[in-house]
């Protein structure tokens, strides 16, 4: 074999290839792009997922903010629900036999619900009685005892409402299935959640009600959680 010219030789010895640490970086760069892409992959399916989440929470909410939002808390003892109309009190006595309602966002005289409600309760001859609460301010053991007071002596059945029927009914419904029926912690708490358009975060206004039920649980023979 003819010897190479030192020319030959310098382009030999300089001609472009893959070292080992050229291949190892274009592995790493590749399993870059790999992850890069999958994770791409990933939060897309997240974000789907977290759209389709969203979108159904929403549309349950606005379900029972646009209904009655009406539940059985015990039959034939009390039921919740959201501000009925005078057809639906009606229809409420006359499927429940409701005997009392229970408003909770308090004396409105000169209000078109309050004046409607008022006089369709006064026709049927329902017990009306207000009973004004605050969705965004803790309730008070003092107003445990004025509240428990309201709901023995109301002659059953009884309906309980607020504007919406979430925060509001859901305390109510939640204190007398503890105090007055005596079930469990679990199941009183259940009436306080997403279920009947309660929103469970800390920084939402309607939370103090579940602050609430937490503070008065040791009065209600739970532990405090």
């Amino acid at each position: 074999m003819p010897a190479l010219s030192p020319a030959e030789s310098a382009k030999t010895r300089t001609k472009p290839g893959f070292t080992g640490r050229e291949r190892a970086s274009g592995i790493a760069r590749t399993l870059l792009q790999s992850a890069g892409t999958t994770a791409k992959m990933s939060g897309v399916i997240l974000g789907s997922l977290m759209s389709v989440a969203l979108g159904t929470g929403g549309l349950h909410l606005g379900i029972l903010h646009l209904g009655d939002n009406f539940h059985a808390v015990v039959p034939g003892e009390l039921y919740r629900s959201a501000q009925p109309t005078p057809e639906l009190i009606s229809y409420y006595q006359k499927e429940y036999g409701i005997k009392t309602v229970i408003n909770l966002r308090g004396e409105n005289v000169g209000t078109g619900w309050y004046d409607a409600e008022l006089a369709t309760t006064s026709k049927l001859g329902i017990r009306f009685v207000n009973f004004r609460m605050s969705a965004k301010r803790e309730f008070t053991q003092e107003r445990l005892t004025e509240l428990m007071a309201v709901l023995r002596e109301a002659e059953k059945p009884v309906l309980v409402h607020c504007t919406s029927g979430s925060d509001r009914s859901g305390l109510v419904s939640a204190l007398y299935l503890a105090a007055v029926a005596k079930v469990g912690e679990e199941q009183a708490d259940s009436q306080i959640s997403f279920r009947y358009g309660h929103i469970p975060l800390w920084f939402n206004p309607p939370y103090a009600m579940q602050r609430s039920f937490e503070a008065l649980k040791p009065v209600l023979g739970f532990s405090a959680s």
